[in-house]
């Protein structure tokens, strides 16, 4: 596949086989067995690998599926607005606004526009970006939309977990706990540290479309999946 060839389309359950071992391409698997292929990235060293996705990218078909999937499983947390992460994560939960039937929802950014408060911002470190000092801004002018509202913090993927506590941090500044977290794809576990460092029932309040794994070396080329250690269970 060529690199805009990725998010494209979902293919039929069963397409490909999890299992690998992979050279290229990881299929990830949605709850109703349709399958996405993700490009895969290697990390540094060359011994492990993570699936990658970019939803601005994506088909507006897939975009729309993901949306619809995190929303299903939202409505069990009665929300009344979305909030989204920049930048990727505000692609999302637009999309994931619109499937619950909202008129709009809440973007939280990174620009510093002159009427904000530095005192409603955290800083912000992204796995994609780690040599970017950033901040997280909420627009004051947003806060009544919060105010004693089910709230559901939106990201399109969480993998070290880093900015979705950087949301969840600047949230509680405004004295806004969300119901829910999601996003579309859960990457590993590194990123339930991260989240639990924000108290230890955010893990349990994580909503994905699907889960990747990180992926190793196989004995005979090619990745697969990391082998779960017992300790880990």
């Amino acid at each position: 596949m060529q690199p805009y060839d990725y998010w494209q389309e979902f293919y039929p359950a069963g397409s490909f086989d999890p299992a690998g071992p992979h050279e290229a391409s990881f299929p990830a698997t949605l709850g109703d067995g349709r399958q996405l292929l993700l490009p895969i990235r290697m990390l540094a060293g060359g011994q492990q690998a993570i699936a990658s996705l970019i939803i601005n990218q994506a088909s507006f078909s897939v975009l729309r599926l993901l949306a619809t999937d995190i929303a299903a499983k939202l409505r069990a947390y009665r929300p009344d607005v979305v909030v989204g992460l920049p930048t990727l994560g505000l692609t999302l939960a637009a999309a994931v606004a619109e499937a619950l039937g909202h008129p709009r929802y809440v973007p939280l950014g990174t620009s510093r526009k002159f009427w904000y408060d530095e005192k409603l911002s955290v800083p912000l470190t992204s796995i994609t970006t780690p040599h970017q000092q950033k901040r997280l801004y909420v627009d004051p002018r947003m806060l009544p939309l919060m105010t004693k509202r089910r709230v559901v913090l939106i990201d399109d993927v969480m993998s070290s977990g880093a900015s979705m506590a950087a949301g969840l941090s600047l949230l509680a500044k405004v004295g806004v706990e969300p119901a829910a977290v999601g996003a579309a794809m859960l990457q590993t576990d590194r990123w339930r540290a991260a989240i639990a460092g924000a108290g230890t029932h955010w893990p349990e309040r994580v909503v994905g479309a699907f889960s990747t794994p990180l992926l190793v070396l196989g004995p005979e080329g090619g990745w697969i999946a990391e082998p779960i250690r017992l300790s880990e269970r």
